[in-house]
């Protein structure tokens, strides 16, 4: 047996757990009518298959009618979803896993205009500032409705096959009775820490009467709220010890921090460029002062990180779950001796930003997370090898590369540059954005494992594709700043890349005219900032950085409004003029009726890429298909099988930014998607 503390079983009650690591319950909004249908078994089933101990889902199952989800949830309270949640059970037990899945009731965390418009609840009048709803303070009937939908809910739960139930309490309704700050009732569920903890396990105690005791019962909340007037650390701990001496549950599962808030929410969650594992320690002292069962995760993203956790007794369970999302197969790739074949974790949050805004979670740089019925995570090998030629070394063409390497074709990357890496390379010049560098490394290292031959400072013309002899020829040569977009005075502007890249020194008092809202203008605004400039950001759009989304906002927003940056929206820069050593911008507003001037000594302009296609466009006459893509073929995984030109030589196609401007995942989804049926 391995030593690897990772690897060693772990008994909870009744349950065997065959390792350390979990997944912990988030929602990855895959649901479908509010059931886990096709896409989210076989995603949940996947991280089963790739050895981990327990996997949760639903990050917080709604378990009443009143609890409309805002992201997707599954819906607890239908009876319909026994048979589906029976039929991912019985596919997770069969690989080995155990499986549990969490409850919720979101009180204010949600809206009132979602599901059936009932009105939204808490213990309070007061607003979630997420979520915006103002609240209905609960009565004595609604507290006694919602114990018993938990109680079903947990029933259907159990006949579903599922292991146990969790009860998210941290920001939703449990933890807003919990919170003295969110808790304004009187009588028996308001005032005292007894009181306020009444609710809780009024639940608890509700549930265990319908599922009995050979269920695994625990609970995910907040033992530090870090906010004024709010649960303290030494009430968490308070709570902790309640909570055991209860005798209701089997495990704590420990948060600190607030969710309440963009910046709060991402405090509990870190992303790229904040500190690693940054609560592991307070869950530790959350063990030691319990003594009882405890799980934690917050940005534990590497095996290391997560080996030190259970070798040091912090934890008894250490959640990986952004982790499992980038590789679902980390434990396999552990017990194999391959840890340097996990895909890692960058941080970039693309997965729960997106969830954020309505949308699935995908990973920035694993395409096949969330798509396991159509994009493997193991690529198989070809029938027959073919001869690829890839020009371009971003994040499309390497991961084109990787994929036709594992499928055992030859093949050969030519890059213009000195290193691999495209834009990716240039936003990680951020210290903040540093981590993104792995996107690049990983895949160069699984390259070269599956040889790749890569020939730098290459600049690729139709003649050196020739001499190659390819059967597929991919062009992944990406974009350049599209700053042609006023109607006078391009060329007195400078691109956002020419201050991320230092190829332009910085001026002193700056117009950053943001009109595609992605990293690129933020980070512009952010290096000037921090060399002395005076800062404006400007977008057409009625919000700024609306590609960034929500928690990757928080850090920017952290260091430029420290720095005094300007935000000015739905105001359009139309036309640059020289004025001695000013430069005058004419703003105008897409509403209409503005027309005014004012002076910078630089101005940037962030508009995206277009696409750097030549290469392209020389190659295509000399191509089998013409660059034609039959997109019936390219959906349902099948080989291209397009001929426009019985005299072509290769196959020709284009990927990423070669094609529009998009993003990293974008990219990464069209070298995965071509190269996968080669």
């Amino acid at each position: 047996m391995s030593n690897d503390p990772l690897l060693q079983p772990y008994k909870l009650k009744h349950l065997t757990l065959r390792n350390r690591i979990i997944v912990t319950s988030h929602e990855p909004a895959y649901p479908e009518d509010g059931m886990p249908k096709g896409r989210y078994r076989a995603y949940t089933v996947e991280r089963a298959k790739g050895g981990v101990a327990l996997t949760m889902t639903a990050g917080s199952a709604a378990v009443s009618r009143d609890s409309p989800p805002v992201f997707n949830n599954l819906l607890a309270y239908k009876d319909e979803i026994v048979p589906w949640i029976r039929e991912m059970t019985d596919a997770v037990h069969e690989q080995g896993a155990a499986i549990m899945i969490q409850l919720t009731h979101l009180g204010r965390r949600t809206r009132w205009d979602k599901g059936d418009w009932l009105p939204v609840l808490a213990p309070s009048h007061h607003r979630e500032a997420a979520h915006r709803a103002f609240p209905k303070k609960l009565e004595d009937w609604d507290i006694e409705r919602i114990i018993k939908d938990f109680a079903d809910a947990a029933e259907r739960m159990k006949a579903g096959g599922m292991d146990g139930v969790e009860l998210e309490a941290y920001g939703h309704l449990i933890d807003q009775f919990m919170s003295p700050v969110t808790n304004e009732l009187d009588g028996p569920y308001g005032g005292s820490l007894e009181n306020r903890m009444r609710f809780c396990l009024d639940v608890f105690s509700a549930m265990r009467k319908r599922v009995g005791d050979d269920f695994i019962l625990g609970v995910r909340y907040t033992a530090d709220e870090c906010l004024p007037g709010g649960t303290d650390k030494a009430e968490g701990i308070e709570i902790s010890r309640r909570l055991k001496e209860s005798g209701l549950i089997d495990y704590l599962n420990i948060i600190r921090g607030h969710i309440d808030t963009d910046p709060g929410l991402t405090d509990v969650i870190p992303i790229q460029g904040m500190a690693s594992a940054p609560h592991l320690d307070f869950a530790g002292e959350i063990r030691a002062a319990t003594n009882f069962p405890t799980f934690h995760a917050a940005k534990i993203q590497d095996v290391a990180t997560a080996r030190h956790a259970i070798a040091a007794g912090k934890v008894d369970m250490v959640g990986m779950t952004r982790a499992h999302m980038t590789d679902p197969h980390i434990i396999r790739k552990i017990m194999e001796k391959r840890e340097d074949d996990i895909r890692p974790c960058v941080g970039a949050n693309y997965c729960l930003d997106r969830i954020y805004q309505g949308g699935l979670a995908f990973c920035i740089h694993n395409a096949a997370t969330g798509r396991e019925e159509t994009m493997p995570h193991v690529i198989e090998k070809a029938d027959v090898r073919k001869k690829v030629v890839v020009v371009g070394a971003g994040p499309a063409g390497l991961e084109a590369a990787r994929v036709a390497a594992e499928r055992g074709h030859e093949v050969v990357v030519l890059e213009a540059a000195n290193d691999a890496g495209g834009q990716i390379r240039l936003t990680a010049q951020s210290e903040r954005r540093r981590e993104m560098i792995s996107i690049i490394d990983w895949r160069m290292s699984q390259c070269e494992k599956h040889g790749v031959v890569f020939r730098f400072n290459t600049w690729a013309d139709a003649e050196t594709i020739a001499a190659e002899n390819p059967d597929v020829v991919i062009v992944a040569t990406g974009g350049l700043p599209h700053t042609e977009v006023l109607s006078k005075g391009n060329e007195f502007v400078v691109s956002s890349w020419d201050i991320i890249s230092g190829d332009v020194k910085p001026g002193s008092n700056v117009l950053v005219f943001d009109d595609a809202g992605d990293h690129a203008g933020l980070q512009a605004a952010e290096f000037l900032a921090k060399a002395g400039a005076k800062v404006e950001i400007m977008t057409p759009d009625r919000s700024f950085a609306p590609e960034v989304m929500a928690m990757n906002l928080v850090p920017y927003m952290r260091s430029l409004q420290k720095q005094d940056v300007t935000f000015t929206v739905t105001y359009r820069l139309e036309a640059v003029e020289k004025s001695g050593n000013q430069l005058v911008a004419h703003v105008g507003s897409d509403y209409g009726g503005i027309s005014k001037q004012r002076s910078f000594d630089q101005i940037v302009v962030n508009h995206g890429t277009i696409p750097l296609d030549e290469l392209y466009f020389e190659l295509k006459p000399l191509s089998s298909n013409l660059g034609e893509i039959s997109h019936d073929e390219f959906l349902n995984g099948r080989p291209q099988s397009v001929v426009r030109n019985t005299d072509g030589k290769f196959q020709l196609f284009r990927i990423g930014d070669a094609v529009a401007a998009r993003n990293t995942h974008a990219a990464i989804y069209d070298g995965l998607r071509i190269a996968k049926d080669i």
